[in-house]
C-alpha cells in the first residue's frame, strides 16, 4: 500500500455518492472510480497536482458515469474501463472489461469480479496489492444494493463472492448509507452486540459528519444483515423489508 494512497471526493448531492481516486504515488496519476461530477474530479486533480490516468466504472447508473463525457473532452486519450455487458450503455468504454480478467495500473494489478443483481452487468475492482475492493453498488456498510435488473439469487450469489474476499479487503462503496442501514440492520439483529457497537460508533462519526468508509469484509461478515442470511429465502425477505423501509 505504500505505493499506492486512496484518496475520496465527497459528491454532497442528494444519493450522498463519493468517488474514489487511487494514487501512485510516484508518478502522481490516479484512476478515477465511479466519477458523478466531472468539476469535481478536475478541481480535486488541479488542487492536489493529481494527474488523471484511468477512469473504472463498476456500472451504468448516471451517478456514476456522469462525468465521463466531460472528463473525455478534457483529455480525449483517456482510458474509460467498465463492465462488457453494459457497452450498449456506457458506449464510451475504451476497455470493456469481464468476469475474472485483470488488467494494471502501474504495477497495481486489479481482478475484475462480476457482481450482478443490481444491473446485469455490475462488476466490481479487487486489489490483493492493496487489499481493496471498489464495490460500487453492490455492498454498502451493513446493506446491498437494490436489485432493479437482476434477480435475488443473483444478488445473493454476488454478495456470497464479496465474502469469500480475504476478510481484511476494505470495501469502497459508492454512497454514504451507513447510518440508515444501521438502523434498519439492528432491527433485524436486535441481539447483535457487534452491531450495536457499530451503530454508536456510527451515529457518532455522522454527528461529525464524517465519513464511515471504507468497511472490511470481516467487518460485514459481523454486522451486515444481507451478508448474513443463511439462505436465498432469508436474504429475498430481508431485501424486500428493506425495499419498504
Amino acid at each position: 500500500m505504500s505505493d499506492y494512497k486512496i484518496h475520496v471526493i465527497d459528491v454532497k448531492n442528494n444519493l450522498k455518492n463519493y468517488i474514489w481516486l487511487v494514487e501512485h504515488l510516484a508518478s502522481q496519476d490516479v484512476a478515477v472510480i465511479d466519477p458523478t461530477e466531472a468539476h469535481l474530479v478536475l478541481d480535486y486533480c488541479r488542487q492536489n497536482q493529481l494527474n488523471l490516468a484511468q477512469i473504472w466504472l463498476t456500472h451504468w447508473h448516471k451517478d456514476h458515469i456522469g462525468a465521463v463525457p466531460t472528463l473525455l473532452n478534457e483529455q480525449p486519450n483517456l482510458p474509460i474501463y467498465g463492465p462488457r455487458e453494459e457497452l450498449s450503455k456506457i458506449p464510451f468504454l475504451s476497455h470493456p472489461l469481464h468476469n475474472e480478467q485483470t488488467f494494471k495500473f502501474h504495477e497495481l494489478e486489479l481482478d475484475v469480479i462480476a457482481v450482478p443483481g443490481h444491473t446485469l452487468g455490475h462488476i466490481i475492482y479487487y486489489s490483493e496489492q492493496i487489499h481493496s475492493a471498489f464495490v460500487g453498488d453492490s455492498i454498502f456498510a451493513m446493506g446491498c444494493g437494490r436489485v432493479f435488473e437482476g434477480t435475488f439469487e443473483q444478488m445473493f450469489h454476488s454478495l456470497n463472492r464479496i465474502a469469500a474476499l480475504p476478510e481484511k479487503t476494505e470495501l469502497y462503496c459508492a454512497h454514504e448509507y451507513t447510518l440508515a442501514n444501521a438502523q434498519f440492520a439492528i432491527g433485524i439483529e436486535p441481539h447483535n452486540l457487534a452491531l450495536q457497537e457499530r451503530l454508536d460508533h456510527v451515529e457518532s462519526l455522522r454527528m461529525l459528519n464524517q465519513i464511515t468508509l471504507p468497511t472490511t469484509v470481516a467487518v460485514e461478515l459481523a454486522t451486515n444483515p444481507f451478508l448474513r442470511a443463511n439462505s436465498l429465502e432469508e436474504f429475498t425477505r430481508i431485501r424486500q423489508l428493506k425495499d419498504l423501509a
